[in-house]
């Protein structure tokens, strides 16, 4: 009745690589996704891989909702992971050959010329040569930590009549694609680790080096907070943060045909077993392809950047009367992020605006939200910013982002002891004619204006009286003490919403049984809750028509007989991730769409601060139900998820194809309704 969902997440991950393989896209944004797979991978190894592996430690042998035991997924991941390791090489050997015919060429340190060799000497001497450091390994120098995903040389050394080992770890400060001597217009590069076995013998002058292999580390990454004695979650966060350079070692990607002593005391210093080996060709760390950028013709090497739309009701007038006339919808990357960030700039420059209050999970580098709420807090308003330590992989720079507001004087949060904040809300609060009005965003994003330009995700601005009343009980909630919230139009997990999709769910069953139209869409990153899948197969079983857009795991098998066969689920992989939540009931056509930060996990419904809101407006509501109409009709970019696991292209006629990204890319509109009807138009 249930997929894995490390299984899951892996074909997940296959659906990535396969775009970097599509002849019609952009050479170097294919190379792009290679390192998005590795990416990913890296990310999978340090969380779940490490928990699987944390199971089997500790003899933990109970089946999981698919009926398969921690040390039957272990194995089962190592097969696939190296499947799926061997497509990716062959992808990136094909795109290797395609970036050739414009003159652009990577070239094998067995290959290089007595020129290129003559030119690579130089720049070692002078560029690399300083910054190296060989490290000896004997009884006096025992093997040194080796830093979670860099890369290192391994090398075998003849000492005294007796092997030793020795490491170099390849610089990250210099650039890891060096350019080679070349004519005319063509572009040659070897990879820096190259360069620096070529010259190793200068590092370890007057011993004979045997041999070498490359290789690369990945360590768990989940933190364990040991909170016994620690003043305040900050101070638990920060130790964890540093402890993980240290965490176990997990995974061991070596070059494959590497010399057997070389891996044996490698595999033995690290203290990995054969299952957690992997032999890899070409790039060892392939999220090398990110930084890969060589001139030429950019129009013909890289994806033209997508410039988000403008709304024609939003230009040149003051963001709270906008509001005012109506509820605004804005779908990212399709429209501009901008307004998400001018709300926030225009309430800290407003003297009328009395309190700014926001969630923040993960924010860019460079935010100007950041800036914009610290400038408010300096001018005396009341700035209450949550901002969510454990946000997996971004701990350091929200710890950075919390002192600096902090010194500005705004009131921040760190979390909900045993809970993550992951919702999407800011609260304003302003001052009208003598009376307070709320104004509210509500997302399925992060305030990221990096992210939101990469990720699909939809938002609303509101100045309605019921969601500013509950908006100002959640963040009453968030910064005092409560075991329990009373809302009216907002739903709140871990509180409320598990019980509420149950009982939206179970509606659509009960107008099925009646003899009426049962109908759900839902739109997710994964789904994984066992009690959710349940409750969807039992809406199945009356017939309910069950349609879902789930981009990563999906635990639940569609299309089994007295089971499960009115389910779909469709994946979409394209330029975009698809990261909108969004959820549709018919309830006997007088439809509810919600959206929503919660994916239909367990992690989200019972350990996480999450909010679900609905689309009260029809012109809205009516939007959104055809963009998930339009994702369902995706024929180029959309997989279909088989009974047996296995995913297939939704593929027709190439001529014919249609991708929703696209469409949505091109569409011409002046607001919401014209959206429909240039939409319905084209579907």
């Amino acid at each position: 009745m249930y997929f894995n969902r490390e299984l899951s997440w892996l074909k997940f991950n296959e659906r990535v690589v396969r775009e970097a393989d599509l002849p019609n896209r952009p050479i170097l944004e294919r190379l792009k996704f290679c390192a998005i797979f590795s990416s990913n991978l890296d990310e999978f190894f340090m969380v779940r891989d490490a928990t699987i592996l944390d199971q089997i430690k500790v003899g933990y042998n109970g089946l999981d909702p698919s009926d398969m035991r921690p040390q039957e997924v272990f194995d089962a991941i190592h097969v696939e992971v190296n499947r799926l390791t061997k497509l990716q090489e062959a992808i990136e050997r094909r795109c290797l050959e395609d970036i050739s015919t414009f003159g652009i060429h990577l070239i094998d340190r067995k290959s290089l010329t007595l020129s290129d060799l003559k030119a690579l000497k130089v720049f070692f001497d002078i560029n690399v040569f300083p910054v190296l450091t060989p490290m000896g390994v004997d009884f006096g120098r025992p093997f040194p930590l080796i830093a979670n995903k860099s890369t290192y040389i391994a090398i075998k050394l003849m000492v005294d009549g007796i092997y030793r080992l020795a490491l170099v770890q390849v610089p990250t400060g210099i650039d890891r694609f060096v350019a080679l001597p070349s004519e005319h217009t063509e572009q040659r590069y070897c990879l820096l680790e190259d360069v620096i076995t070529l010259f190793l013998n200068q590092l370890f002058s007057g011993f004979e080096v045997l041999s070498s292999c490359i290789f690369r580390i990945t360590r768990n990454g989940d933190i364990n907070l040991i909170e016994e004695g620690a003043e305040d979650l900050l101070d638990v966060i920060e130790e964890a943060v540093k402890s993980r350079k240290w965490g176990e070692v997990i995974r061991l990607e070596i070059e494959a045909h590497s010399d057997a002593w070389l891996l044996n005391v490698i595999m033995t210093s690290l203290q990995v077993k054969d299952n957690q080996v992997f032999y890899t060709t070409g790039i060892i760390d392939k999220t090398l392809w990110f930084r890969f950028s060589p001139s030429g013709d950019k129009q013909k090497l890289s994806a033209e950047r997508y410039a988000p739309r403008s709304l024609p009701y939003m230009a040149k007038k003051n963001i709270f009367k906008s509001i005012r006339e109506r509820d605004i919808f804005i779908h990212h990357p399709y429209e501009s992020f901008d307004y998400v960030v001018n709300f926030i700039k225009q309430a800290s420059k407003d003297d009328n605006v009395l309190a700014i209050k926001q969630t923040l999970y993960r924010v860019s580098g460079n935010s100007e939200i950041i800036k914009a709420l610290g400038d408010a807090a300096e001018k005396g308003k009341q700035v209450t910013v949550l901002v969510e330590l454990m946000a997996r992989f971004d701990e350091e720079n929200n710890i950075n982002w919390a002192k600096k507001l902090e010194q500005k004087g705004a009131h921040v949060i760190y979390g909900l002891y045993g809970l993550k904040t992951h919702s999407k809300i800011t609260l304003i609060v302003r001052r009208e004619k003598q009376k307070i009005k709320r104004y509210v965003h509500l997302g399925t994003g992060n305030y990221n204006d990096q992210t939101a330009k990469l990720y699909t995700d939809m938002g609303l601005f509101t100045c309605k009286e019921s969601i500013g009343v509950d908006a100002s009980v959640f963040f009453n909630m968030i910064s005092g003490f409560t075991q329990s919230i009373q809302t009216h139009t907002l739903t709140v997990a871990p509180y409320q919403m598990r019980e509420h999709f149950i009982k939206l769910i179970d509606r659509e069953r009960m107008n099925a049984e009646q003899g009426k139209k049962g109908h759900i869409i839902a739109k997710m990153n994964s789904l994984v809750d066992e009690e959710i899948v349940r409750k969807l197969y039992e809406a199945a079983q009356k017939g309910v028509k069950i349609e879902l857009i789930v981009r990563g795991i999906c635990t639940l098998v569609p299309g089994v007989k007295g089971l499960s066969e009115t389910v779909s689920v469709t994946s979409i992989v394209g330029e975009f991730l698809e990261h909108s939540r969004v959820y549709y009931f018919l309830n006997d056509h007088n439809s509810e769409i919600y959206l929503s930060s919660a994916d239909w996990m367990t992690r989200n419904l019972n350990r996480r601060v999450e909010l679900l809101f609905p689309i009260e407006d029809p012109v809205i509501a009516e939007r959104i139900r055809l963009i998930l109409e339009l994702e369902l009709a995706d024929t180029k970019k959309a997989w279909r998820l088989k009974s047996d696991g296995h995913y297939v292209r939704k593929t027709t006629d190439k001529e014919t194809a249609m991708s929703a990204q696209d469409v949505l890319k091109t569409l011409s509109y002046d607001d919401d309704q014209t959206f429909i009807n240039a939409l319905k138009e084209r579907m």
